[in-house]
């Protein structure tokens, strides 16, 4: 675990913030492809001066690149709401967030002290999360058990959504409490919450979103949500759960990102229950109080944080190479016609090892990554766990 002596970068110019935006909002860049530009351009304004010619050699005839404009109006929006733009590797960024595979490069807070952000610096966070149509009893232990864990030092992280999300966020009010949010940093989901998250803001807590200012939530992005819950957190609580639940989601991403996974155990007749009682059986910890979960935690606290296999080492100070690496860079950067169809050919609809890749066609590790940025951003290329990648047939003509 990173303790308060650790080397990080600075904090992003504000050309540089701009620049980190346009590149992260533009059309087929995630946060892996992020990282990957960036270790290969050096800048995201290098970066973004390339992904024209990117696109093209992908095979991706239009594409769509976030303008300054927008990205210096989504700043400002953020600003005006009390809420801010932190860079991966800058001091408020979740330290904990750091170690999942592909971190958001930029992760939007907002709190009533956006300048302090003490509850997002914090490692000492766990998760509370479970059914949305939750029984009384339910709602009552997620409460107790979030109040509990509040008094003994732990922040408590949750989707803000009914049921035992909102038990969980009430409880920890006093001690502040972090919502993460699907959407846009300003869309409450559900609405029904909107004075719940008021409360939380004046006492202290805060709410997280890699999402645009302004975006509501879709299905799609409360996968991505679940897996900044689980990221932010060292391990991570359900209540009632049902089989196919986004909590057991949620449980995935813990498993994924090597973290501690509890689960309360309910009633074999309550189909609510068949997700948590299902966990247990798997391996997950039984708990029955927040006496249980301190015994499991406290001494993982202290303890050096150990990444899933197949998860690489995070990035903490982002490259600032020189003019004349850069320079090198950009002349690397003209792959060979003959490398990118070996590539393309050898890749299928069936996952294969990036490794093998590698050896199977001959090419340089840096023309290989080039030719996969290309494929990716033109939306032909999907990534699998842990390091396997397969061809999307769909290419934009």
């Amino acid at each position: 675990m990173e303790t308060a002596t650790t080397s990080r970068a600075p904090l992003l110019s504000d050309s540089q913030r701009l620049a980190w935006l346009r590149l992260i909002r533009s059309e087929n860049v995630g946060p892996h492809t992020f990282r990957e530009l960036l270790n290969h351009f050096g800048s995201a304004q290098a970066a973004l001066d390339a992904l024209p010619e990117l696109f093209r050699r992908g095979g991706k005839k239009t594409y769509r690149l976030f303008s300054l404009h927008k990205a210096e109006k989504e700043l400002a929006s953020l600003y005006k709401i009390g809420a801010r733009l932190v860079a991966l590797g800058e001091p408020a960024y979740p330290p904990l967030l750091r170690h999942i595979d592909a971190p958001p490069p930029l992760l939007a807070i907002r709190a009533r002290d956006p300048l302090q952000q003490e509850l997002t610096g914090t490692q000492k966070t766990i998760a509370i999360i479970g059914a949305r149509n939750c029984s009384v009893a339910g709602a009552k232990f997620a409460g107790k058990l979030a109040a509990d864990l509040s008094s003994h030092g732990f922040t408590i992280i949750s989707g803000l959504a009914r049921g035992i999300d909102g038990a969980a966020h009430s409880a920890a009010l006093k001690a502040g409490t972090i919502a993460a949010f699907a959407g846009g940093i300003d869309h409450v989901y559900p609405k029904e919450n909107h004075e719940l998250f008021t409360k939380m803001l004046h006492a202290n807590g805060a709410a997280i979103s890699e999402m645009p200012i302004g975006r509501s939530p879709r299905a799609q992005d409360f996968p991505r949500r679940n897996r900044l819950i689980s990221g932010m957190s060292l391990g991570v609580i359900l209540i009632e759960a049902a089989e196919k639940s986004g909590s057991l989601h949620t449980a995935r991403y813990a498993l994924e990102q090597n973290r501690e996974i509890l689960a309360v155990p309910g009633s074999p007749l309550d189909p609510r229950s068949v997700g948590a009682n299902k966990l247990i059986k798997q391996g997950a910890a039984l708990i029955q109080s927040a006496e249980d979960v301190l015994e499991i935690m406290e001494p993982k606290i202290s303890m050096p944080l150990l990444l899933h296999p197949g998860v690489e080492e995070p990035t903490h100070i982002w490259p600032q190479i020189s003019n004349s690496r850069a320079s090198e860079n950009t002349a690397l950067s003209d792959a060979k016609e003959q490398d990118r169809q070996a590539i393309l050919d050898a890749l299928s609809g069936t996952p294969v090892d990036q490794d093998e890749l590698l050896r199977f066609t001959g090419v340089s590790l840096q023309t290989l990554q080039l030719i996969l940025l290309e494929i990716e951003l033109a939306g032909r290329l999907e990534r699998h766990k842990p390091n396997k990648l397969s061809l999307i047939n769909n290419i934009d003509k």
